[in-house]
């Protein structure tokens, strides 16, 4: 990576980049959320507007997922569907980094996830009936063997989750730091201002064509990948949840 792309353009010494941007990520949304909620409105209009709408996306599919009850679970839910979202758009632009490229970042949101959905389903049932649900519906001979099934199954999602968000995103700021590299002035640009036949001829074509293809397909994907896999990270947060208090809520 480091062949093909220049470093951000704010670094701090002895501080790694990702934690760097992290802290970047949440002063942004910090602020965001100020200006949001500064001066409310019965009629929201501006970030305030943007903000309730982000917001009943996710009391939607808490609703969906959980049920009514899964609204307490909001903060949760949406302070880390931000942060996965603001991170993941970060690395669209050109000197920043996407902390969520960074394994570190998305195993800590995922671990995240694991500890709270087992402290929510201890809390909700008790640690011993929590602890029963793992051997499931099957024969008294069988069970052992099903709860160790159960606690490996447990045991991968944070790796599940924490992989899937870190891959999607690292193989986009992969794709976009080799075409930002291959149009640079070390390639296809360079090579079009350096005045040859040779650069004009080809050089100068193939740039643009690359500049066409980042701005009109390239960057629109990327967008939609953080979106679904922003939504993706959420839902399956939610589904944990909602598995973990499902033995209460049907009682």
């Amino acid at each position: 990576m480091e062949l093909i792309e220049h470093p951000p353009i704010l670094r701090v010494p002895h501080i790694p980049d990702q934690v760097l941007y992290m802290w970047i990520v949440m002063a942004v949304l910090v602020v965001v959320s100020i200006v949001a909620t500064r001066r409310l409105h019965l009629v929201p209009h501006g970030t305030q507007n943007m903000m309730e709408v982000i917001l009943e996306q996710f009391v939607k599919e808490l609703d969906e997922t959980i049920g009514h009850d899964g609204r307490r679970y909001l903060p949760l839910i949406a302070t880390l569907g931000l942060f996965i979202l603001t991170s993941n758009l970060m690395g669209l632009v050109p000197g920043l980094v996407a902390p969520t490229a960074n394994l570190n970042t998305t195993a800590a949101c995922a671990l995240i996830v694991f500890f709270t959905y087992h402290w929510i389903g201890a809390r909700k049932q008790g640690v011993i009936p929590y602890l029963k649900h793992f051997a499931g519906p099957v024969p008294t001979l069988l069970k052992p063997l099903m709860f160790v099934i159960e606690i490996i199954s447990h045991c991968a999602r944070p790796l599940s989750l924490s992989l899937r968000l870190f891959g999607n995103m690292m193989a986009g700021h992969i794709l976009l730091a080799i075409f930002f590299f291959m149009m640079g002035l070390d390639g296809m640009l360079g090579w079009a201002l350096s005045g040859s036949l040779g650069g004009i001829l080809i050089g100068a074509p193939a740039t643009l064509i690359m500049v066409v293809f980042v701005v009109g397909f390239l960057l629109p994907l990327k967008i939609l990948v953080a979106l679904i896999q922003t939504f993706i990270f959420c839902k399956l947060a939610m589904l944990y949840i909602a598995a973990a208090v499902e033995e209460t809520e049907h009682h």
